[in-house]
């Protein structure tokens, strides 16, 4: 399995942002993908508390995918240069599709333009 795949399927809460629709059967066309990792305290899911805490990126990691092939293009942990990239709060459950045909639903935004700004960011650090 590979790592953007490892990823998606750990149990740490993330959320994807993509350029299009992600299906890791068919690699045969353009794509990318950046996972926000999330650090989550106590009480930021809502619930009795009533959604006190907070919710913090943590790190980000992009991935390009084009002819046949997936590339780790970013990673970051320097909370200077997270805080520049925008947080998809509209980001809502979607389906993606795993490398052996499973679907997979996961948190994330379908955003070319987010895409766009992600990679201006990633070029200027």
């Amino acid at each position: 399995m590979d790592e953007l795949e490892s990823i998606i399927l750990s149990s740490q809460r993330k959320l994807l942002v993509i350029y299009d629709e992600l299906d890791l059967t068919d690699l045969s066309s353009y794509n990318q993908v950046f996972i926000l990792l999330v650090e989550e305290s106590k009480g930021s899911a809502g619930g009795r508390g009533g959604g006190s805490g907070h919710r913090k990126i943590v790190q980000v990691i992009g991935f390009k995918i084009d002819n046949k092939n997936i590339e780790k293009i970013y990673e970051t942990k320097d909370e200077n240069i997270i805080e520049k990239f925008e947080i998809p709060y509209s980001a809502v459950a979607m389906d993606i599709k795993l490398s052996d045909g499973r679907e997979f639903v996961v948190q994330g935004i379908m955003d070319q333009n987010m895409i766009k700004d992600y990679n201006t960011i990633i070029s200027s650090s």
